[in-house]
């Protein structure tokens, strides 16, 4: 189905809208995948807060013109379905587990922080821990000096106070 002018337009002006919030751009090939399998693509990309698309190259190379994605451009040929996520990792973490599971989907390029990233880069990208797991690390090390300190001062009080209770317990006997 082809679209006309103004629908050309739209679309391009909701991708550029994408881009223009969105720190990663992941993009993969999906020739031989069926429907069913990029519905569930997209179920898990909406639940990451990714924005996921399938769109004509063309169209695509015209919204991310002006961009920090504009460096991809050139990587976009075939059939490509297009990941957008304000996140810097997951839209690659969303293409490159999907591909780990259906060989089918071949992921292509991508571009973070105006640097353009072979299949490779995509992957690499995909494998760096969410916003969240990398906060939750940072807190759990920086409470463990406290938490060992806090430990070692209980071990000594209570170190410190068991001979006085077997003193008191010998003088009651």
């Amino acid at each position: 189905m082809s679209l006309n002018r103004n629908e050309k337009a739209a679309v391009v002006a909701e991708v550029t809208a994408q881009a223009a919030k969105s720190q990663t751009l992941a993009m993969a090939e999906y020739r031989g995948l069926t429907v069913e399998h990029l519905n569930v693509l997209r179920r898990q990309a909406r639940a990451s807060g990714v924005y996921l698309h399938v769109l004509k190259n063309s169209l695509a190379r015209r919204a991310v013109a002006g961009t920090p994605f504009e460096v991809a451009a050139e990587s976009m040929s075939g059939p490509l379905i297009y990941g957008f996520s304000e996140d810097a990792v997951a839209a690659a973490k969303v293409i490159a587990d999907f591909a780990k599971s259906n060989d089918k989907l071949v992921v292509k390029a991508g571009a973070y922080a105006g640097k353009v990233l072979d299949a490779n880069g995509v992957k690499a990208l995909a494998a760096i821990p969410s916003k969240e797991v990398l906060l939750a690390q940072l807190l759990g090390l920086m409470q463990s000096p406290v938490s060992r300190f806090a430990r070692a001062v209980a071990a000594v009080a209570e170190k410190k106070s068991a001979p006085a209770e077997s003193a008191s317990e010998a003088v009651a006997a």
